[in-house]
Formats: structure tokens, C-alpha cells, sequence
């Protein structure tokens, strides 16, 4: 080799391991919605793993973060098409907004890959079996909620068409995320452990499959009554004239055309603000009429629409039911930035840079997510509320099914339907319930209580889908036990990391065996 090239080696070295995060992160994203190679997530995993299996704190969390870089940079940029296009934002200001959220994003990652230096800065099995997973999912879950919380990109929704999905009923996402880091480290190990090690991890890989796929079969919940046709519409308006006052006549009327196209379905539901004004303003002239028609057809309606409180002046993003009774949900979990500008007085400026219609909502107060729809109880959830497992598992063991609507065209043409879509069956498989599902512009669907597509409307399709709901009785134990069976096991795992290590210090010295070769 040249001796210049041998120099450029030795100089770049350093870098390799924060590159391979980098790769890893990005690698990651391909384990999701649309592209759904749920494998990729594990190897990104043991990727990442052998990123943090030496250096210095600090160094694991230059990894850390690299790897955060990867997984947001290229999983969320289209958060820049939400500000863009769609905010009124100079693309200038919308790139370095989106950029400096993916950094943030990325420093949950960063403090996760400087603990696990910190914490086990010898080598050692529990490094990547214990350690790492437990506090991967612990800043997962931090990012869940922490400022509002973002929850998009868990590890675990990777894995909804994968064996681990058994295993959803039972520890919700968290879980599954945990249990691919889990296997991500195993993989690891299968390749860099000797002897008993290696044998060890591969036993340990093949239990947690098998189990998953021997959980899949298991059902949790019961049919509750028979079946009914319902119908999904998706009118494909375009974001940019969904608010336009003189558009709302055309677009009402858009989806009352797609309404008569089925008249034996017996729920119809229509998305998220369906209709661009306030309940009061438009009751008399739509509203009731369409409430006495379905009446005497015989079919409940669900749509969205605004809501303002006369009194008060507050509104909300509202989700009401009509036909042989009427109920009203208003939306609990707000979009900050999109249904509410939070931390005005911190922000300052900034705030003003936004420009979005509707952009100062309220938040429900309703105790839980529950929609009366004729003889039935719904579990509603509206667009940014369906990524929270435990916000929805608070309508069960009522809520015979779940509705959820959303507006996803402030994503337009990009990853971010795929990956909600996918969210959306992670509810329905956690919660053992039929999931009904309307967007404007897409992707529509009927998901089952397993968490399986049924049927969809493309995106940026006008159109219909059909198809049979099963309302269902009964609890999946993630209902009951809800995100803290994988909180708490992951702190546990975190624990015992710590407890091992010291007490092999004890017993051992400063030079302690490492029992399965490398480790964190």
C-alpha cells in the first residue's frame, strides 16, 4: 500500500466507528413502513452494538448520536414538506428547523451510546444482552413523551410483519423494540463470541423468535356480536385549499358523492376536519340533513370536523358520530406546531414563522378516548393520537373496535403515511381490536385485530374501500399492564447489567473475566 494511503488510514480509523452508526441509523429506517425488511433492524442493531463495543464515554456518545443522525436524518425529513410547503416557511428556514429537530431528535441516542460506555467500560456479556437494549428502549420511551413527545420510529414497529409481532399483545411496541435490541446484540454475539458464547447467543436468538412465532396464533380477545360493512373515504383534497372558505361547499360534497356510493355499509367514516368548519356554523345546513338520511337508511356516520366553544372561544379538532345517536370526541393529544405553538413565550420569534390555518386547538378533556356510534363504543383516536399505545389502550375494555382518522397530507408524497399506516395496525394487533381508518389523502384502511391490512385506498386516490368489522370483547394483557411490562423489564435488564459487573468486580478484581469475550 502506498504510504500516503497507509497515513489516510490511520487518520481516518477513529472515524469508522461513528460512520458504522451512521450507516446503522440509516440501515434502521429500512426495517419500516414502506419498505418493511424487518430483519434490517436486528443487523443495524448488532451494527450499532459493535459500534459501542469499545472507546470512551465520550466516544459513545459521538456514536450514539451518529447513529441518531442516521435513523431521523433519513426516517423524518420529511418534516421539511410539513413546514415548506404547507407552513409558509422560506425553504431556508424550513431545512435548518427540520435539520436542528434531527439533532435534537438524535441526542436521545447520544446519551443512550454515553451511558452504555460509562456504565460498562470493561468488557462483558451483559454489554450488549442487558445494557445497551435497556437503555435504548428507556430513551425511546424518554422521547415518547419528554416536550410532548415525539414517538414516531420505535424500533418495535419494524417488526409488525416479523415473528416478534407475537409478541405485541402482551408488551405492546416497547416490547418488541426491546426484544430486537435484545437480538440485535445476540446476532453480535453469535458472530464475535467463541465457544459456549457463541452457542449461547444462537439459543438465545432462536428462543426469542420461535416464542414469537409460537405467540402469533394465540387470540386474546373475543367476537362481540357479528360482524358489519363499513366504509372508509378518502377525497384526496389537496392540503393547499382544504381550508379555502370557498372551497368547503365542493369538498363537503365530495365526500357525501363517495357516501352514496356505498349505502350498504352500516358505519361510514370520514376523515380527519372532513369538513373545513366549525360544527355550529354548518349544523343546520349539513350536519342535521345528513343525520336524518342516515337515520333512514339505517347507518351511523363518523366524521371530523372543528368544534368552537361559544362560550369559552377555545376549539377543538373534533370527531363526531351521527345517525340513530349522536356523540362527540375532541381531540386529547395535540400536534405542537400543527394544532398548537407550544412555548410561546420561549420561542419568541420563531413562532411567528409559522403559518399554518387551524394552528391554536385546545385539548379534549375527556377522561378517555371513547366514541359512542349508534349501538356500538368506539375507541377514537385523531391523526397524531394513534402513535401513543397507551393513549389508545385507555378506550379498552369498552371499545369494541377502534376509528381512527388522520389528515396526512401535510407529509405529501413521502415516507411518513407508510410509517403512520403501520402505527395505526401496531394499535389494533396491541389491542386485539378492528381498527377503521380514514385520511383525506391517504392511506385508508380497514386493519384486523391482528394487525393485518384487510384492504386500502392508495394514497392521493379518491376512492372507497369496504369491508367487514368485527366488533370484539375482552383484553389483550398490554391493555392491562400497558408500556410498563417493557419500561420496567428494561430498567430491570439496566439493573442487572450493573449488579453483574460489580459483583464480578468483587469476586474477581479490577481484572475481572469477561466470561463471553468482547462485550460494551
Amino acid at each position: 500500500m502506498h504510504p500516503s494511503l497507509s497515513r489516510l488510514g490511520l487518520r481516518l480509523r477513529p472515524a469508522l466507528p461513528a460512520l458504522l452508526a451512521l450507516v446503522a441509523g440509516a440501515l434502521t429506517v429500512l426495517g419500516f413502513a414502506p419498505f418493511s425488511y424487518f430483519p434490517l433492524a436486528v443487523i443495524a442493531l448488532a451494527l450499532l452494538t459493535q459500534s459501542l463495543a469499545t472507546g470512551s464515554p465520550g466516544a459513545g456518545l459521538r456514536r450514539g448520536w451518529a447513529f441518531g443522525l442516521g435513523l431521523m436524518g433519513f426516517g423524518i425529513a420529511w418534516i421539511r414538506i410539513s413546514l415548506s410547503q404547507y407552513g409558509n416557511m422560506d425553504a431556508w428556514a424550513a431545512d435548518l428547523l427540520m435539520a436542528t429537530f434531527v439533532v435534537w431528535m438524535a441526542s436521545y441516542y447520544a446519551l443512550a451510546g454515553w451511558l452504555a460506555r460509562w456504565l460498562q467500560p470493561t468488557p462483558s456479556w451483559t454489554g450488549p444482552v442487558f445494557l445497551l437494549p435497556g437503555l435504548y428502549v428507556l430513551f425511546e420511551w424518554l422521547r415518547g413523551w419528554l416536550f410532548t413527545g415525539f414517538a414516531w420510529l420505535k424500533l418495535g414497529y419494524s417488526q409488525i410483519d416479523g415473528p416478534l409481532s407475537g409478541y405485541a399483545p402482551i408488551g405492546g411496541v416497547y416490547g418488541l423494540s426491546l426484544l430486537t435490541a435484545v437480538s440485535g446484540g445476540l446476532l453480535w454475539g453469535l458472530i464475535r463470541w467463541p465457544g459456549r458464547g457463541r452457542l449461547a447467543a444462537g439459543t438465545g436468538l432462536a428462543i426469542i423468535w420461535l416464542g414469537g412465532t409460537a405467540l402469533q396464533p394465540v387470540v386474546w380477545t373475543q367476537a362481540n356480536g357479528a360482524p358489519f360493512k363499513a366504509a372508509v373515504l378518502q377525497a384526496n383534497i389537496p392540503q393547499s385549499v382544504k381550508w379555502d372558505p370557498e372551497a368547503k361547499i365542493g369538498i363537503v360534497q365530495a365526500y357525501w358523492d363517495l357516501t352514496k356510493e356505498h349505502p350498504d355499509a352500516k358505519l361510514i367514516v370520514w376523515p380527519e376536519t372532513a369538513v373545513p368548519d366549525f360544527l355550529d356554523q354548518v349544523r343546520e345546513e349539513m350536519i342535521d340533513p345528513m343525520a336524518e338520511i342516515a337515520r333512514a337508511k339505517g347507518f351511523e356516520m363518523v366524521l371530523g370536523i372543528p368544534v368552537l366553544d361559544p362560550t369559552t372561544r377555545a376549539y377543538y379538532n373534533g370527531l363526531l358520530a351521527i345517525g340513530s345517536r349522536e356523540d362527540l370526541y375532541t381531540k386529547r393529544h395535540l400536534v405542537p406546531f400543527g394544532e398548537f405553538l407550544p412555548f410561546k413565550a420561549w420561542l419568541g420569534p420563531l413562532v411567528k414563522m409559522f403559518e399554518i390555518p387551524m394552528s391554536d386547538f385546545s385539548a379534549g378533556k375527556a377522561a378517555r378516548p371513547l366514541l359512542k356510534v349508534g349501538g356500538y363504543t368506539a375507541g377514537a383516536s385523531i391523526c397524531y393520537e394513534d402513535i401513543f399505545p397507551g393513549e389508545v389502550a385507555q378506550a379498552l375494555p369498552e371499545a369494541q373496535f377502534l376509528i381512527s382518522v388522520s389528515n396526512d397530507a401535510w407529509f405529501g408524497d413521502s415516507l411518513a403515511p407508510h410509517q403512520h399506516l403501520e402505527m395505526a395496525r401496531m394499535r389494533a394487533l396491541e389491542t386485539g381490536r378492528d381498527l377503521v381508518r380514514a385520511t383525506n389523502t391517504g392511506i385508508s384502511a380497514i386493519i384486523d385485530w391482528r394487525g393485518r391490512v384487510i384492504g386500502q385506498i392508495p394514497p392521493f386516490v379518491r376512492g372507497v374501500y369496504s369491508g367487514p368489522v368485527q366488533p370484539r370483547a375482552g383484553a389483550t394483557p398490554f391493555v392491562w399492564v400497558g408500556n410498563w411490562l417493557a419500561i420496567g423489564l428494561a430498567l430491570a435488564m439496566v439493573g442487572a447489567a450493573l449488579f453483574i459487573r460489580r459483583t464480578s468486580r468483587r469476586r474477581s478484581g479490577p481484572q475481572a473475566a469477561t466470561g463471553c469475550g468482547e462485550g460494551l
